[in-house]
């Protein structure tokens, strides 16, 4: 899909921090920048400005006066803005519908480790069938300096994993960066053995080679498609969200996929996106597949 770098504001420093993001991504990839602001009327505010007018006017100057800054900042970008009224989840899972990507805004545990996910981020992800970027206060360009690379999680076969390897390979072409594929493994319990897997890992000559394997024939579609693209292939054994941590200080960002379905309780991220969301150091690329 091809689509505006949408980023979600409200005001807070995250949401500055994420829109400065989507900016810089815009320029790179040559897209324009959509700034949306999802507000409801709040009556219960204090009473200078309780009125639907007065509170409707700050919020347009609080978005406009973000645009004047990101305009001064790429006077070259393309760059609409829009204050949608309605639920916050609602508006913004609407808004990533018509976007290449969504960007958010997240708050930090802290200067080391990752993201505090409010309720409303997490719904997003849960729910948006684009890929969303969480980006933490204090988010800087410096931190996409030459070196850093994109981090991405390869799981299951070569189809399950395209989408999140198609956004790496994609944003690091733009950004003139290394893509490191990450594929985490883990010894099977000895009932998963069968005839058949087996035979699998024999021809394979093991386990580890096996998982090697697998990661080289699920990259090369997209090593075929950029060739100008470097790329590291990492196997590991452990869980999937503590390796993908583990190398979290290479990455500029890191991105990770979620299986879109719903569940008997309704939309969910995934074990893996959880974990890399609350505790990564750089900015996480949610990205859904089917």
């Amino acid at each position: 899909m091809t689509g505006p770098i949408t980023a979600g504001v409200d005001g807070t420093d995250e949401s500055l921090a994420a829109l400065d993001w989507a900016a810089r991504e815009a320029v790179r990839r040559g897209r324009p920048l959509r700034v949306v602001h999802a507000w409801e009327y709040q009556p219960d505010t204090a009473p200078e400005v309780a009125g639907r007018d007065a509170q409707e006017e700050w919020v347009r100057e609080a978005v406009a006066t973000a645009v004047r800054g990101v305009t001064e900042r790429h006077p070259e970008l393309e760059v609409s803005a829009d204050v949608l009224e309605g639920p916050a989840v609602e508006t913004l899972v609407g808004a990533a519908a018509e976007a290449e990507l969504l960007v958010l805004g997240s708050r930090g545990h802290g200067p080391v480790v990752g993201f505090l996910l409010g309720s409303v981020g997490q719904q997003v992800i849960a729910e948006a069938t684009r890929p969303v970027v969480l980006v933490r206060a204090g988010d800087e360009a410096s931190a996409e300096a030459a070196g850093r690379e994109i981090v991405v999680g390869q799981q299951g076969d070569a189809e399950d994993s395209a989408a999140a390897l198609g956004f790496a390979f994609e944003t690091a072409a733009a950004r003139g960066a290394t893509v490191r594929v990450v594929r985490a493994w883990t010894l099977p319990p000895v009932f998963a053995y069968s005839p058949a897997s087996l035979k699998l890992l024999d021809d394979a000559g093991g386990l580890e080679p096996y998982e090697r394997k697998a990661l080289t024939d699920a990259v090369q579609p997209w090593r075929d498609r950029f060739p100008d693209v470097p790329v590291v292939e990492h196997v590991e054994i452990g869980s999937a969200g503590q390796v993908l941590l583990s190398v979290t200080g290479r990455a500029q960002l890191m991105v990770v996929g979620r299986r879109a379905r719903r569940t008997a309780v309704g939309a969910r991220i995934g074990s893996v996106a959880h974990g890399v969301l609350h505790h990564a150091g750089c900015p996480v690329a949610v990205v859904p597949h089917t």
